[in-house]
């Protein structure tokens, strides 16, 4: 380890300053581009010691566990520059991959902030820690308040806390998943594996204090007090234990009004890695859908969702594992419109099936820019266009960014095109 006087050129893509130090590049969390800093250097990675010259973009921090945290990458970055920089990451991403395409200014999608969260619980003879994990470490930072969450998860942490204090004896690593719901906390805990006949009374008495709609372990019901339910377009739904959900309500909701306006004439749609049904569910309301996904669960609270909403039309799920059994283009051929939203390793195998098809309007969906890059290479390189992609601020001050893009194939099915596109 060595102390180091350095210019830092660029914040890169986790948010951390990159400087140079002889032949190689030195990554140092919590500096800013264009500033001067001393940093302890092992490696490639630094620690920041002081700013000798500061940045003007350089704004305070608004959460007084910043650079502690590991939740927060980037607080200090002025908002014109982060969203700079937030845009950059699919610029870069795409670059990397060979592309050069037009990136739309970025979207706020933060909203009220987040609607779901997870803390993590770590145990010291036989005390209980709660909070984030710090960067780059496994070390528990307890949390007092958390500017990013939604004013409905208010009562999450101290929540949390009596669980992990509940759990605190048998000194497993725990997470403690919460979710805001109409219906109050949705909590899942992971972890601390099956519970016996005092915790589950512990917990069930912690359910009732802290006024929890539900509280579920590893899937299985342990206390529902109310529905958890959430709504999407017209439709309630009740979630089913852990679902995955986007990050924000706005961002859910910025995200579902771009594929309804891709998707505008379609009448028959594919909704692929569809989960709950977030896009299914609105899409329903004016066509036929088939919405796919590998979580039973899911599929069926999205199934209820619709027989309980009046006026949608055939919305068909249908469990499937598109990573190893991919739609293929002889059946994605019979859509008018294909919507694709998967996990953030992205869908490579599903992306070259829908290059080959004739689908004429392709609308992906992704909350990481890398995987992004390369699906996209892959439709363009069989015959698609980019028509938009529009990155969305959902993940504020993380070194994450939420990205939508709308693809028009340029050769066969001419007529259904001339009919979708007008």
């Amino acid at each position: 380890m060595s102390v180091e006087r350095l210019r830092v050129e660029r914040l890169g893509n986790r948010g951390e300053g990159v400087a140079q130090l002889g032949e190689r590049r030195v990554f140092i969390p919590y500096a800013l581009s264009g500033e001067t800093v001393t940093a302890e250097v092992g490696g490639e990675h630094a620690r920041l010691v002081d700013i000798v010259e500061a940045s003007p973009q350089r704004i305070a921090p608004i959460c007084p566990h910043f650079e502690d945290c590991g939740g927060c990458a980037v607080q200090t970055l002025r908002a014109d520059a982060y969203a700079d920089w937030k845009r950059s990451l699919v610029e870069t991403a795409l670059a990397n991959a060979g592309l050069t395409l037009d990136v739309a200014p970025i979207v706020d999608a933060h909203g009220a902030g987040r609607r779901r969260v997870t803390f993590h619980a770590r145990f010291d003879a036989g005390k209980a820690r709660v909070g984030y994990m710090a960067a780059r470490s496994h070390r528990i930072v307890e949390i007092e308040t958390c500017p990013v969450l939604a004013p409905e998860l208010a009562g999450a942490l101290p929540a949390a806390r009596a669980i992990a204090a509940i759990l605190a004896p048998r000194g497993k690593p725990l997470d403690i998943a919460v979710t805001a719901t109409l219906g109050g906390l949705d909590v899942e805990l992971r972890g601390g594996g099956p519970l016996d006949e005092t915790e589950t009374r512990a917990l069930l008495a912690a359910a009732d204090s802290h006024d929890l709609a539900r509280l579920t372990n590893h899937g299985k019901l342990v206390a529902l007090r109310r529905a958890p339910q959430v709504k999407i377009g017209e439709a309630t739904l009740t979630l089913p234990p852990g679902a995955f959900l986007q990050a924000t309500q706005a961002g859910e909701e910025s995200l579902a009004a771009r594929v309804l306006s891709a998707t505008a004439k379609a009448q028959n749609v594919a909704d692929l890695f569809c989960g709950v049904g977030a896009f299914a569910l609105r899409l329903a309301r004016r066509a036929q859908v088939q919405a796919y996904d590998t979580d039973a669960g899911a599929l069926a609270a999205m199934r209820a969702a619709a027989h309980a909403t009046p006026g949608l039309r055939t919305l068909e799920g249908v469990a499937r594992d598109l990573f190893t059994r991919p739609l293929s283009a002889s059946e994605l051929n019979g859509f008018d419109a294909v919507v694709f939203d998967p996990p953030r390793a992205g869908a490579a195998a599903q992306a070259a099936e829908i290059a080959r098809s004739e689908a004429p309007i392709v609308v992906a969906v992704s909350c990481h820019a890398q995987s992004f890059a390369r699906d996209a290479a892959i439709l363009l390189k069989g015959g698609y266009v980019i028509r938009e992609i529009t990155p969305l601020d959902q993940f504020r001050y993380a070194a994450h960014v939420e990205i939508m893009a709308v693809f028009e194939k340029t050769s066969g099915r001419k007529s259904a095109k001339r009919r979708l596109l007008g």
